[in-house]
């Protein structure tokens, strides 16, 4: 059975990328993985380290993007962002934690994006 969330889920990743780097955002890289989680985005700006949960959509039927970021989801991202830090020696630096939701249109190429600066 195809999954098509992960064609949609990587197309607004492109564009949450293309909006950061627009607003001014250096991408450190994108979909971090390790054993505690994943994040979408990771960037730089103003002094600040900032990991991005990117959430995409057609519609409201399942409910606004950024309420499937729940508590446990919260930890994972914590965690792993703990973890590139780590990895990354970047003890002295400041961190964001953002959302970026996507509604997509159906019939067109148009999409709303709503950024959730200091999410959580």
């Amino acid at each position: 059975m195809y999954n098509f969330n992960k064609p949609i889920g990587s197309y607004g990743e492109h564009i949450s990328e293309n909006f950061l780097v627009s607003k001014g955002h250096k991408i450190l890289t994108k979909n971090f993985r390790c054993r505690s989680g994943e994040i979408d985005i990771i960037s730089s700006h103003n002094n600040y380290i900032c990991f991005t949960e990117v959430k995409t959509r057609y519609n409201y039927s399942f409910g606004i993007p950024c309420e499937s970021v729940t508590i446990t989801k919260i930890k994972k991202i914590r965690n792993t962002a703990k973890f590139y830090i780590y990895i990354n020696k970047l003890f002295k630096n400041n961190f964001k934690f953002n959302v970026i939701e996507i509604i997509l249109n159906k019939y067109s190429n148009d999409y709303s994006i709503n950024f959730i600066e200091n999410a959580f």
